[in-house]
């Protein structure tokens, strides 16, 4: 029985294979279609795979990446792909969800599981690369799983090398490519050739870029005729023209073909062949020198660049240094798709005038790229703050109630926030490892945004709770874990005070960023020290001038709107991609919170609240006490939650239509 006979004999039919999402965006930019997988990156550079201790999990894939990339750069992307049923197929599904592409065409297999990639960085020239895609899910597609309307009415196809290698994703590739030339669109072939996943090296060499090979040669060659535009690194271009010498390489291709042929080269940039293949007569488009960390991706950002000023009719020239300057982002940051480029990180890049870019200028590139990597957008955010530590304690000894409830009350808490919300992603809660650890670990089965706190509560200077080294503690949290870290801070605290709580939260920073999770930092100036209208602003303008951004701030209510117009103000020059302000509560009564919502409503950076002890505060005394049982006190605090819920609906809609 043939390798094809084999595999077709347990395809899964069109009807059990089902479509993850409907399609909502017709008349698509690009389609791309191949593979997905989930990419293992080992975190330990420098070294061999068999001593990486611990993965980053990216989505991967070279259509997938290319179609998050193209995405990011503006265009209305889709993907034609495969994976399985399964925990890292729904981590691709939500990501690419996420990102705004089109999934309707990616097929959940039940039968299969979703590819793998393990790759480590031994260094900038080695990569050691395995692939797990031993009838993995997105193999096992085949012309019946895709939607000819669908594709008819897209600009532009990829099709992929490797998703010719086998027969029934030949012909997938192939009625694709057909179908959209069809109806006047362009096919674009990435040759994307991995010797190893047509079975011509050993397993464990997935690096390897190149082996000759006849047979591959004539696949590849037959989907050359289609063509509008061929991208390949030199390897990839001598493998489609089956010659060693590239110049032959190029002529047996151009032969075959009469598409724009672009040659990428690493350092060098690309060479662009749209009629003559001879080397001196190609537009050789330069390249961007920076600090290479991680060439993997790097092609796939480069036709993502490429493509989204092609189909938008930029001259190849354009094209090519759009080209060149996502792969050049992407080479010097970790993993692919995460790394993938906005237009505002290009446009930032391509007009720096100086390569490599100043440090401050990379920064502000990290930042945008890490804006756009967050997953879910809030328009709204209410959260109850239940994360208190030793006030919780503090009352249950007045109680004289056993501190060992406090996890349940907290677990209660949970519930209460789950009967308000009913599932509502807009909705959250801020909950501790400690007393709330139980609490915390339940809250994962559930849509809400969850903070949790990182300080060692009433520290001043900052400390941190947990391990002695903060980013080994937050190592070990999920990533849907906000950070949140609460700083007693005044902009006229006393110098050595202020030195050294800013390092702690520079340190902090960093230790989210190099996690990828998201910072919440709420600040509170000391109470006996004077606050006016302009206290809160000056504490971000001096965080913002040191390089603190965080994704969220949590802020106390202001007495005036003045207050709010002033950290408005300061976070529009500073960051505008931040998250925005959740108004904390500080125990005030409900009604003068009401009071504060009227004067916050109207600021666009506001968007909700993080409020606790009025909430809880009674109730945990009478549960405490004994003198309200399980049920009584889920009902309280959602009375209680949702008061202060349609106390803010009820304002900001006003805003609204005033608006």
């Amino acid at each position: 029985m043939s390798n094809t006979d084999a595999h077709n004999s347990d395809k899964t039919t069109t009807s059990s294979l089902e479509s993850s999402k409907i399609s909502k965006m017709p008349g698509l930019d690009l389609i791309t279609v191949g593979r997905s997988s989930v990419d293992l990156y080992g975190q330990q550079i420098g070294g061999r795979l068999e001593d990486m201790a611990s993965f980053a999990k990216y989505v991967g894939g070279s259509p997938t990446n290319t179609a998050i990339g193209a995405q990011r750069l503006g265009l209305r992307t889709g993907l034609i792909s495969g994976v399985g049923d399964d925990h890292m197929g729904r981590f691709i599904l939500e990501t690419l969800e996420a990102e705004g592409v089109d999934i309707s065409a990616v097929r959940r297999d039940p039968q299969r599981l979703t590819a793998l990639v393990i790759l480590g960085i031994l260094d900038k020239d080695t990569f050691p690369l395995i692939f797990y895609r031993e009838n993995c899910a997105d193999m096992a597609l085949g012309p019946e799983d895709i939607n000819l309307d669908w594709l008819r009415s897209s600009k532009a196809v990829l099709i992929n090398g490797t998703h010719l290698s086998r027969d029934n994703v030949y012909a997938m590739s192939c009625l694709a490519a057909e179908t959209v030339k069809a109806a006047g669109g362009k096919v674009i072939f990435d040759i994307d050739y991995r010797p190893v996943l047509w079975g011509l090296t050993k397993k464990d060499q997935g690096e390897n870029r190149f082996v000759l090979a006849g047979e591959v040669t004539e696949k590849l060659r037959t989907v050359a005729p289609l063509c509008d535009l061929i991208i390949g690194t030199e390897e990839e271009i001598r493998i489609l023209g089956g010659a060693e010498d590239l110049t032959e390489a190029l002529r047996n291709v151009r032969a075959a073909s009469a598409a724009v042929i672009v040659c990428k080269a690493g350092p060098e940039g690309c060479f662009i062949y749209s009629g003559a293949t001879e080397r001196g007569q190609a537009l050789h488009v330069p390249g961007f020198a920076v600090e290479v960390l991680n060439v993997l991706g790097a092609g796939d950002a480069f036709a993502a660049g490429f493509v989204s000023g092609w189909l938008r009719g930029a001259n190849l020239a354009a094209c090519g240094r759009r080209g060149n300057a996502a792969g050049a982002l992407v080479v010097s940051r970790h993993g692919c798709a995460p790394a993938m480029p906005t237009e505002a990180e290009l446009d930032l890049f391509m007009n720096a005038g100086a390569w490599p870019v100043s440090e401050a200028l990379r920064l502000m590139l990290d930042n945008l790229n890490w804006a756009q990597r967050r997953p879910r957008h809030y328009k709204a955010l209410k959260v109850l703050a239940i994360d208190h530590r030793i006030q919780l304690e503090e009352l249950a000894d007045v109680q004289g109630a056993d501190a060992a409830r406090i996890p349940r009350f907290k677990q209660l808490a949970l519930q209460a926030v789950d009967s308000v919300a009913d599932g509502d992603g807009s909705f959250g809660i801020l909950l501790d490892g400690r007393l709330g650890g139980g609490a915390l670990m339940e809250a994962a089965a559930y849509p809400y945004w969850i903070g949790r706190p990182i300080e060692l509560p009433k520290s001043r200077p900052i400390e941190f709770e947990g391990s002695p080294d903060v980013g080994m503690e937050i190592a070990t949290w999920p990533l849907n874990h906000v950070v949140k870290c609460l700083v007693s801070y005044h902009p006229d605290d006393a110098e050595p005070m202020r030195r050294l709580q800013e390092e702690q939260l520079l340190r902090l920073q960093d230790a989210c960023r190099k996690t990828d999770h998201e910072l919440l930092l709420e600040v509170i100036p000391p109470a006996d020290m004077p606050m006016d209208n302009t206290t809160i602003s000056r504490v971000l303008e001096r965080f913002y001038a040191l390089g603190i951004r965080p994704d969220w701030w949590k802020l106390e209510s202001q007495k005036e709107k003045a207050g709010w117009q002033h950290v408005q103000a300061v976070i529009d020059a500073h960051d505008p991609n931040c998250r925005g302000v959740l108004i904390l509560g500080l125990n005030a009564p409900e009604s003068e919170l009401i009071k504060a919502f009227e004067v916050a409503a109207g600021f666009d950076c506001i968007k909700g609240f993080a409020v606790g002890r009025t909430i809880f505060q009674d109730v945990a005394a009478a549960w405490l006490a004994d003198m309200l049982d399980d049920a009584g006190a889920v009902a309280e605090l959602s009375r209680r939650f949702t008061n202060l819920v349609e106390a803010w609906t009820l304002v900001r809609r006003g805003e609204e239509r005033a608006a």
